[in-house]
């Protein structure tokens, strides 16, 4: 403990004697009233540590004098939190310390986290598809029903969310590896250290599960547990830390646990109560250990479904980086500010560059390689695929600065490799036999099976340490992990090549049951694609994209030093390109697979399925025949990933398929008119369709959805959209979706939004009735179509009162088909005579039209002049009927 802490705390002990009475403490004053006549101690710590208040030393007779061995007690209580509060004084300095420097890719760049804090986009989430998730290319919102409107939530808010649900205590965030989950845990502990958030939490244990690993089969206490990772507990095992603190735990990377959790097992429900280590996590999740602490956890999406929804209060994601929060970190991170624009620019250029960038740690190494190749060779374009990003990236950690090598800069790297070469080679099979396993954090006994020595202080010098991460456990236990997940699938198909080369066919043996002694690439590379392809874990992904890039000459040229010899791989490419497009044109591939292929097909740099697509929708070409499901999947991706806005968009162009209508409706966000018309779809594609109108770059101005079955939920779900400041659309039409009233409520309530644009609608041919059209009849709508509603003259009295509003700008309204009669007529005929009246066109039933035609002498000429300058047609306009003699008598008069 420094000295100053503990002069503090001495000054803090004369201020406790000098005024018995009181618990001003550090200028803070606090009154407390025991009601039984007890002395009340109650000290308040202040600063940077929240308030913890104490009732104890009751007095039950209440007005008896404390003896001498009550003062006594009392003294050593007041030492007891005096102590208490110093150890909350400095967990909290030393928690500052631990979470205010962050390593950012590799040991040596280690920096100010509140320098390069870029806030990232984290929503309330739920536990639907955890093995669906694309670990590194998640295809966006494209291919996910996402809520409504995804609520964002800061770090800092997570338990102030979470305490809305009084019943549950624990927050469950996931997110894909590199993400920035970890960083997010930092963030949040280092606004509580410095006293600018969560001021209400007393204490805050961060127990990272790599270093839980280490305890995995021993029998503690949670006090004994925590003694482990925070030693300053010594003292506090029979404190009011427990008690009365309030207490947050964070368990960070779930999916890194190696406890065998199961949440059936017995709780424990006391701290001094030794147990396994698995069941005091799962006693803190469910409740049952110290019920009023806070737990949060955190894992990758796969891992997550170890913990029951019914033990999480609540669930949060986190996405990343937005296309905004992109920018943001490229322009903190180079500081010369030409540089971050001209990198900022060439990753828009690459799609798949410009999707993985929401993956923090993939930002850094882009910005690593992007200013050692894009600037410092001045190159305005360059054409890079993953797998050679990354090769460059190995290169610049051998200090590999430059892209175009003159002969002896090649001969330089080649020997830089090849010296090397040992290491690396070790860290591939490293890499690819816990790829196997699924693991991303590993320890000395899988660093021994792969022949690296763990003591050996050269082996993590220089070049590995900059890929490969080393970091102090528990009992001096080192752990393990490659900087990203990236990184080690890069190196995975390093040593599947490699070993191809070699023939080394038993390493081969995950892809072949019985592999042959001369396996041919194609055979090799098949096996790899359909293997990923129906891989429900998606742990494959990546690699195989790494797998297919390294057989390409370009990369073999970069590898040579560290592959034995390269090898003529043209006809390989050429067939394996041939078996990926028979893949994509008729096998049924999840969305998730197409999109991977197709990624698969840029990575062999053949972009002919990219260019066919792109010729769809940049003219009236149609398909040859009918799109595959995972053809229309890639369509709407390609569309989603390009910045052109189609002037109309209809699926029926591409497929008859109700299935693949659903692929393509994420195209309404790349379009100004959408049509949808009879394509089967349901409320389930709302949600989508709601989420494109809110889209910040939304260009959807007309939408069709008539003859669908969207139903009254999917109408209030469209309405959400219809509300967003984002929403563009002008027209919308749900002709025959089976909505009743329900709906105009829900679409009343948006159009009355301030943000609402929306001027035509048309609702016909729903059982909408008139209690649906008065809620409708003073929206500041121009078009309102409700033929077929089953509506009543009822319905015109709210309709007839609302064209008299002066707000009204209502100019066309279609009645027709509706058992209006001529007292519905009357009615309306009440709002014509209006000089607010605005309505230009009027269609309706066929009774008797005295009264529509006496509207226009009561009126004064309400109708427009032009009605005067072409009577007969203008009046079939506004009634849509055969005009009787007398009707046509009192027109003739009006006129």
């Amino acid at each position: 403990m420094a000295s100053d802490t503990l002069d503090e705390v001495e000054e803090e002990k004369m201020k406790v004697n000098e005024d018995q009475s009181s618990s001003a403490l550090n200028g803070v004053s606090v009154d407390l009233n025991a009601e039984t006549g007890a002395t009340v101690n109650a000290p308040v710590v202040s600063g940077n540590i929240s308030s913890v208040i104490f009732n104890y030393s009751l007095n039950p007779a209440g007005n008896e004098p404390q003896k001498s061995s009550e003062s006594a007690g009392k003294r050593t209580e007041n030492q007891e939190d005096l102590n208490l509060k110093k150890f909350l004084k400095t967990l909290k300095t030393n928690m500052k310390k631990k979470a205010e420097r962050i390593f950012e890719g590799e040991e040596e760049n280690e920096v100010d986290l509140k320098a390069v804090y870029t806030e990232l986009f984290i929503t309330e989430g739920d536990m639907k598809d955890v093995y669906q998730e694309h670990e590194i290319l998640k295809t966006g919102y494209a291919f996910k029903n996402k809520k409504t409107k995804d609520k964002q939530i800061k770090c800092n808010d997570i338990f102030k969310e979470l305490r809305k649900n009084f019943d549950k205590k624990t927050v469950l965030t996931k997110g894909i590896a590199g993400i920035g989950k970890t960083v997010s845990v930092h963030k949040f502990i280092l606004d509580w250290a410095e006293g600018k958030a969560n001021q209400d939490i007393d204490c805050v244990f961060l127990l990272p599960f790599r270093e839980i690993n280490m305890m995995k089969d021993e029998e503690v206490s949670l006090h004994e547990f925590l003694l482990e990772f925070y030693p300053e507990l010594k003292d506090q095992e029979k404190s009011k830390l427990y008690t009365y603190c309030n207490l947050a735990f964070i368990f960070d990377g779930l999916d890194e646990s190696r406890l065998p959790l199961n949440f059936k097992s017995r709780s424990l429900n006391t701290v001094e109560k030794r147990s396994s280590v698995d069941v005091l996590f799962t006693s803190l999740v469910k409740g049952k250990l110290l019920p009023s602490a806070l737990v949060w956890v955190t894992s990758r999406p796969a891992a997550a479904n170890q913990i029951h929804p019914r033990y999480v209060g609540l669930f949060t994601e986190v996405r990343g980086f937005t296309d905004e929060q992109k920018e943001e970190y490229f322009r903190r991170r180079i500081k010369d500010e030409t540089q971050a624009s001209k990198i900022i620019s060439h990753i828009k250029t690459s799609h798949s560059l410009y999707i993985m960038c929401h993956i923090p740690v993939f930002c850094w190494i882009t910005a690593t390689v992007l200013q050692n190749i894009l600037i410092k060779n001045n190159a305005e374009n360059i054409s890079i695929t993953l797998t050679e990003m990354y090769i460059h990236f190995l290169l610049i950690q051998m200090k590999m600065k430059s892209q175009k090598y003159d002969e002896q800069e090649e001969r330089q790297r080649i020997k830089l490799l090849y010296y090397n070469r040992e290491m690396i080679l070790k860290l591939a099979k490293l890499a690819f036999e816990q790829l196997k396993k699924e693991n991303i954090v590993f320890y000395e006994e899988d660093l021994k099976e792969c022949g690296i020595e763990v003591n050996v202080a050269t082996e993590f010098t220089g070049m590995i340490a900059e890929i490969f991460k080393k970091e102090d456990g528990l009992h001096e236990t080192k752990v393990f992990c490659f900087v990203h997940l990236s990184v080690q699938e890069f190196l995975a198909a390093v040593h599947v090549f490699l070993c191809y080369l070699k023939k080394n066919v038993q390493e081969l043996q995950f892809f072949f049951d019985n592999p042959k002694e001369n396996i041919k690439l194609l055979e090799l590379l098949q096996t790899a694609v359909d293997k990923a392809t129906v891989s429900q874990r998606g742990h494959l992904d990546l690699f195989l994209r790494f797998l297919l890039g390294i057989t390409l000459e370009s990369s073999q040229s970069l590898l040579k030093g560290l592959l034995t010899h390269t090898e003529d791989t043209t006809e390989s490419i050429t067939q394996i390109i041939e078996h990926i497009k028979k893949l994509q044109d008729g096998y049924p591939l999840s969305d998730e697979a197409a999109v991977k292929l197709f990624y698969c097909l840029l990575e062999l740099k053949d972009h002919s399925l990219y260019e066919e697509i792109k010729k769809y929708l940049s003219s009236d070409a149609l398909p040859r025949g009918e799109l595959s499901s995972s053809m229309c999947t890639v369509l709407t991706y390609v569309l989603l990933m390009s910045e052109n806005v189609l002037d109309e968009f209809n699926p029926k162009r591409f497929t008859s398929s109700r299935a693949n209508y659903m692929r393509l409706i994420p195209a309404v966000r790349c379009c100004r008119k959408a049509i949808f018309v009879g394509c089967g779809l349901d409320e389930s594609c709302c949600a989508t369709l709601s989420s494109a109108l809110q889209s910040s770059n939304s260009h959807l101005t007309k939408l069709d959805l008539s003859n669908n079955y969207l139903k009254d939920p999917g109408v209030k779900l469209l309405s959400d959209g219809l509300k967003s400041s984002h929403c563009q659309l002008i027209i919308l039409r749900l002709f025959g979706c089976n909505l009743t009233g329900q709906s105009c409520e829900s679409l009343s309530s948006a159009l009355q939004s301030s943000n609402s644009v929306l001027r035509e609608l048309d609702l016909s041919n729903n059982d909408l009735q008139d209690s649906g059209v008065k809620l409708l009849s003073n929206c500041q709508l121009e078009i309102l179509r409700l033929s077929i509603c089953n509506l009543t003259a009822q319905s015109c009295e709210s309709l007839s009162s609302a064209l008299q509003s002066s707000n009204s700008v209502l100019r066309e309204l279609d009645l027709s088909n509706n058992g209006l009669k001529d007292s519905g007529v009357k009615l309306l005929s009440d709002g014509l005579k209006s000089l607010n009246c605005k309505l230009e066109i009027l269609r309706t039933v066929q009774p008797k039209y005295s009264d529509v035609c006496s509207a226009f002498y009561g009126g004064r000429g309400v109708f427009p002049g032009r009605v005067a300058y072409n009577a007969g047609v203008c009046f079939y306009k506004v009634g849509q009927f055969q005009l009787c003699k007398d009707s046509l008598a009192l027109l003739t008069h009006s006129l």
